[in-house]
């Protein structure tokens, strides 16, 4: 708690404890987790809350984490069940709000495969059928729907392809724009005496580095 009133001291920041967390490692006791929560007066968390619309803490379980994009996207194709769409509603729909769903998240992690994939097969179910888990069929892939009109395809996005591009961007920034407080971050913690492309993964790294 002293380093935190130090922090505030310096900074002339105050931290809200009531908005804080706090994650202990597994190793810890159950009553030493709770007798540190009480005393710092900050709520005991699990690590697989969300903050700022992230995961606070990514695990091994990382499909289980991330399930959450893909129940708002299901939520999302529900709360549209019974309207009669054209399929030019559709094309709007899914580019516009579907597709726009999990690209934040996108910017900083990249996601397992397995929720791409799942993701991507319910607005293809959408775009056939109607409900995200509509059985009927599916008369193209959705790698071919993501091909450009003029190719035959429909011009959505290959998710897993954006994901990429999401994260070489955020290298990119950190390679242009080294003063900025995420780019002296990483180099202190994963290239301190290298450049971007000679940094090694390193001991423990978190999972946005991964």
């Amino acid at each position: 708690m002293q380093i935190l009133r130090t922090y505030e001291e310096a900074t002339g920041q105050e931290i809200n404890l009531t908005k804080s967390e706090v994650f202990f490692s597994r190793n810890l006791s159950t009553a030493a987790k709770e007798d540190l929560s009480r005393i710092m007066g900050v709520r005991h968390v699990l690590g697989t809350g969300n903050y700022l619309g992230l995961p606070s803490m990514v695990g091994r379980k990382k499909k289980d984490i991330f399930a959450y994009i893909k129940d708002r996207v299901w939520k999302r194709i529900n709360s549209w069940r019974g309207r009669a769409l054209s399929k030019a509603g559709k094309e709007i729909m899914i580019k516009s709000v579907l597709q726009a769903i999990p690209s934040y998240v996108m910017s900083v992690y990249l996601l397992p495969e397995t929720t791409i994939k799942e993701i991507e097969r319910m607005m293809n179910s959408f775009w056939w059928g109607g409900g995200a888990h509509n059985q009927g069929i599916r008369w193209l892939a959705w790698d071919r729907m993501a091909y450009p009109k003029a190719l035959g395809g429909m011009g959505f996005r290959d998710l897993h392809s954006f994901n990429l591009a999401m994260i070489a961007k955020q290298g990119w920034n950190i390679m242009t724009k080294p003063h900025t407080l995420v780019a002296k971050l990483y180099k202190a913690r994963y290239f301190p005496n290298s450049s971007l492309f000679d940094s090694q993964l390193g001991h423990n790294p978190s999972y946005a580095w991964r």
